[in-house]
């Protein structure tokens, strides 16, 4: 823990300086965390009139004031028409609302895990890990919140959800407190607020107290329903009759043989009866949320609290979320020269899963036998859920972050110093018994937490050569601290189902002596027990210097150099220098004064560098030993014969000594207007990112016994255009009136350097090329099949396997007629190039409606559920995570595509995941929320009724209507982070609500 000595000596050199010197001029503060407020109270001197004395309070975290570059066109969420719409997390709250940003849903269970990617990704999207490393930062009040730590994959053979209650963390966010939400993607302020911004931040400030006499009372409240959706089941019938062609074609009588089990008996009713397990599975699901706010104070301080619940239900599989949250900040001015301001936030989530077969052996690491997969029927599906409720599955995730803020004006001089925390901890307990898992019960326990302290100091001054030029300086300095640790175990092979604890013996010593069965679950015929334990410490430094010269309303000049330092570099790189640069230049007041048709018309360029920190303090330590003494089928087993080993990362990788940090270099030119009276705002931005000497793992060779070599060089190029456009195009006072905003984004993204020159590297299943996206997928082309033996080139083999009738017709681009890995094409990108939003209101006397389209055009998809599907011969006969066969699959989809028929038993795999046949178009644009509401605070019955209620507004919302796509899935959104829909997760439900909001 860092001993916060600042506060102690601000205090003791103001009072040195003493109060005469001081005056009651508004105090602005900008410091490195972009906290702003204001106050104006001398508690000394009692006068009367509020205008003298009032409290003026910005909100707490105010958005930095560069950021606010358009009158009316910014980056900025419409919170009036966002606050009706049922959103639970943030990322749902931001989705194409934000230029540039790129929301990832792909699962729609309540509560589980989404991305964020600002103006395309700067890193490899190959695993979840590397999701984890391109999140953008999101600040809270100026809280740079603590994500999870991705170190946790370390000890996990699949990676489809983080080990714990793997909830999305940001569903903290309630919309009814939110008073903003921006995007900063500014170089020069991303530059200032350092390295936890290299991807891009995020910035919240929610609603805070106001002047002193305005007294607040809100509440909202809604209450609906998700809906469960139209499904086209199937039974076996439909599951023979589409094996049927492959079998009459290729089938022979060994193959007939070996024909699933379970479609075998068409008398059986387990899988010929009826398929009404959807009446089961999707409910219509009640989704409903209550909050409050007060606002208040005196002349001297001013408080704001917020308390809410919600319960965010699922349409599928008995999920949901219920979030609770609690807010309170308060505001005081107990000097004319001092003031102090401090928040605090509090949320707790309880999330009920899914009872997914996948998600389950991907916990338990154990598949059991597969050959016979859930019935379609309802009453024995329903006995499967009769199983499941012996089931125990807690998850819970506790949040509490806030802030205290103290500032002080001496003459022209404003001094601030300011302590932050964030902590949220998670904890789940999952039981599954022996009757769901071949005879062997299973029990894991985990808990887990993420904290952060930041403490600051900044000192800043305006330095006015004459009423034209003026010049204001800032110095500013911080210390970070993070911290993660889990404490994981998992256990097989209890008892009996009645024991769902691990149980030991806790005494290390009886009588003076050792205890033999000290923490042994097995002595008194206990679980077989797996743990681990880890636990991560990363600082950051920083200190930095600015200066911003204004020369009247024409030009500012802003300049900018910090010195960060991480624990988390390697000992010869861990201070990097950044600068940053930015101008703004009014070309209406130069050139356009008197020109009647702009009323804005600005120009502005920035260039700004931002170290990057590393997730993982591997890099820092260089050569290493760790804990991976497993195999292929268990590969993160620490030890033998329950003795833990240590030895060369061969299985993780070798990571040696000269890794330097990686850096982001942004440039960003913006040309923004408002005519026609502000009735249309508009900005273009040109953007070019360069994310350089990003790590990545180095084939070696294989007699070194290292999967790969981590090493510096990898840089990677986003460059792109945005596009805003706000216009009222109609107005009438007293008719009707409608407001509609656009944004759209366009992002190239490219691979331009790979270390020490190579200009390729295979990843696993990818490969990153230069010149090529790093989304791109690495595939075979499939032009066809061979029909005969004849068709095939003599000769012709696939990775050595000699090729025939009933096999693909994949590229030979090379012409060895060898058909292997070196025919393999980069193609396609899993990003989109094109992602935006289009935002309508229309309002006539008290009545308005609202509806929002959001769209990302131009992504590629892998539609592995069909290839799975299709491949079915190979998908049951190995008996691994990719052969489980959900519930859900027991349906078809309308724009279902018709794929070749192949030779399923074919040695080389003809439906195989890594071809073109299976990449589809996932473009899409989706209605996602429509709202019509009427306000009865403006009616004449309230107003002659002398009550003061502000606003009495009763709306409707439906969200999810519909998707306008050529993708053959159940939705593209539902395409998991690296670019594949395997069919398995959620779909994003249909919901609608019915609400109000009080404000008094």
């Amino acid at each position: 823990m860092v001993k916060i000595y600042t506060s102690i000596c601000f205090a003791l050199f103001l009072s040195v300086f003493g109060s005469q010197t001081l005056h009651a001029n508004t105090v602005v503060v900008k410091g490195g965390n972009s906290v702003y407020f204001a106050f104006q109270q001398d508690t000394t001197k009692a006068k009367k009139e509020p205008s003298t004395f009032s409290v003026k309070t910005d909100t707490i975290g105010q958005m930095i004031k560069a950021l606010q570059k358009f009158k009316a066109v910014r980056d900025t969420i419409n919170i009036r028409s966002a606050t009706p719409v049922p959103n639970l997390s943030l990322q749902q709250i931001i989705k194409g609302n934000l230029a540039g940003v790129y929301v990832q849903e792909p699962n729609g269970e309540p509560g589980t895990e989404q991305s964020i990617i600002i103006q395309g990704a700067s890193g490899q999207l190959f695993t979840k890990k590397d999701i984890y490393a391109l999140q953008p930062a999101v600040y809270l009040n100026g809280v740079p919140l603590v994500a999870d730590n991705p170190f946790a994959f370390d000890v996990q053979k699949y990676d489809y959800n983080r080990v714990g209650p793997a909830t999305n963390l940001l569903s903290q966010i309630s919309i009814d407190n939110i008073q903003s939400i921006s995007v900063i993607k500014d170089p020069f302020e991303l530059a200032k607020l350092g390295p936890n911004a290299a991807n891009g931040a995020i910035y919240i400030t929610t609603k805070n107290a106001r002047a002193a006499g305005l007294r607040d009372i809100s509440a909202n409240a809604y209450f609906g329903y998700v809906t469960a959706p139209t499904v086209n089941t199937i039974n076996g019938v439909y599951e023979n009759n589409f094996r049927k062609p492959f079998y009459q074609k290729y089938a022979t009588t060994e193959n007939y043989a070996g024909y699933a089990s379970y479609l075998r008996d068409s008398t059986n009713t387990a899988y010929y009866g009826p398929s009404n397990w959807n009446d089961v599975y999707y409910k219509n699901t009640p989704t409903f949320s209550a909050d409050l706010g007060i606002t208040g104070g005196g002349d001297r301080a001013n408080f704001r609290f917020f308390g809410s619940g919600t319960q965010n239900a699922g349409n599928a599989d008995d999920t949901h979320i219920n979030k609770y949250n609690l807010f309170f900040g308060i505001n005081m001015a107990p000097f004319k020269w001092l003031t102090v301001s401090s928040s605090v936030n509090a949320a707790r989530l309880d999330r009920t899963r899914n009872r997914s077969l996948r998600d389950r052996f991907a916990e338990t690491r154990y598949i059991p036998d597969l050959s016979n997969p859930l019935s379609p029927n309802a009453s024995i599906y329903g006995s499967f859920l009769g199983e499941n409720e012996k089931n125990v599955d807690n998850n819970r995730s506790s949040i509490l972050n806030g802030n205290l803020i103290i500032s002080a004006k001496i003459n022209k001089i404003t001094l601030a110093s300011s302590l932050i925390f964030d902590y949220n901890e998670g904890v789940r307990d999952y039981f599954t018994p022996s009757t769901l898992m071949d005879g062997v019960s299973y029990v894991s326990n985990y808990f887990g937490y993420s904290q952060r302290l930041l403490q600051s100091n900044t000192a800043s001054y305006k330095y006015e050569i004459n009423k034209a030029n003026t010049v204001d300086f800032e110095i500013g300095q911080s210390f970070q601290g993070d911290t993660y640790k889990y404490n994981y175990a998992r256990a097989y092979n209890g008892p009996n189902d009645y024991v769902k604890l691990n149980l030991v013996d806790g005494r290390e010593k009886i009588n003076d002596a050792d205890n033999p069965e000290y923490l042994n679950t097995l002595a008194k015929g206990g679980f077989y027990v797996f743990r681990y334990i880890d636990k991560e410490r990363n600082n950051l430094m920083s200190f930095y210097g600015s200066a911003k010269y204004s020369y009247k309303n024409l030009l500012n000049v802003s300049a900018l150099l910090r010195r960060d330092g991480s624990s988390n570099g390697q000992p010869d790189s861990r201070w990097v220098t950044t600068p940053a640069f930015s101008a703004t230049f009014n070309l209406k007041e130069q050139f356009l004064k008197d020109n009647t048709f702009f009323d804005n018309l600005n120009l502005s360029a920035g260039w700004g560098r931002n170290l990057r920190i590393f997730l993982d303090d591997r890099y820092a330590a260089g050569p290493q030993y760790r804990s991976e003494n497993g195999w292929f089928e268990e590969p993160t087993i620490p030890g033998y014969g329950g003795r833990l080993g240590i030895n060369r990362p061969y299985e993780s990788g070798f990571i040696g000594y000269g890794i330097s940090l990686p850096f982001s270099d942004r440039t960003n030119i913006t040309l923004d207007a408002s005519f026609l009276k502000n009735r249309i705002n508009a900005a273009i931005s040109a953007y070019n990112r360069n994310d350089n000497n990003n790590i990545v793992g180095v084939p070696v060779p294989f007699e070194t016994g290292y999967s790969v070599n981590y090493q510096s060089g990898m840089d990677i190029n986003n460059k792109g255009l945005e596009l805003m456009l706000n216009g009222v195009i109609i107005s009438k006072p007293k008719g009707l009136n409608w407001n509609t905003t656009l944004n759209i984004n366009y992002n190239h993204n490219e691979l331009k350097a790979l270390p020490n020159g190579l200009k390729e590297v295979i990843v696993g299943d990818n490969k990153l090329a230069v010149g090529k996206p790093v989304g791109s997928f690495w595939l075979y082309s499939n032009n066809g099949i061979y029909n005969t033996n004849a068709d095939v080139p003599a000769g012709r083999t696939f990775n050595g396997i000699p090729m025939k009738a009933g096999d693909p017709n994949w590229a030979d681009y090379n012409g060895d007629n060898r058909v292997d890995s070196k025919d393999k094409v980069l193609t396609g990108n899993r990003l989109p190039k094109f992602v935006g939003g289009w935002n309508n209101t229309l309002a006539y006397k008290n009545f308005d409606l609202n509806f929002n389209f959001i769209f990302a055009l131009g992504q590629k998809a892998i539609n592995q559920y069909e290839a799975t599907r299709y491949g079915f011969i190979n998908r049951e006969a190995s008996n691994d995570i990719n052969s489980v066969k959900e519930v859900s699959s027991w349906q078809i989809f309308d724009n279902e595509k018709a794929y070749p028929i192949y030779n399923p038993w074919s040695d080389v795999d003809a439906y195989r995941v890594d071809q073109d046949l299976f990449l589809e178009d996932a473009s899409y644009v989706k209605l996602r929320s429509v709202t019509l509401g009427y306000d009865f605070g403006k009616t004449s019955f309230f107003k002659k009724s002398g009550k003061t209620i502000r606003r009495a507004y009763l709306y409707a919302t439906a969200m999810n209507l519909f998707t306008i796509t050529r993708f053959t899935g159940a939705d593209p959104e539902l395409v998991n982070y690296t670019g594949y829909y395997d069919g398995a997760n959620l779909t994003i439900p249909r919901t609608f609500v019915l609400g109000f909001k009080l404000d008094l």
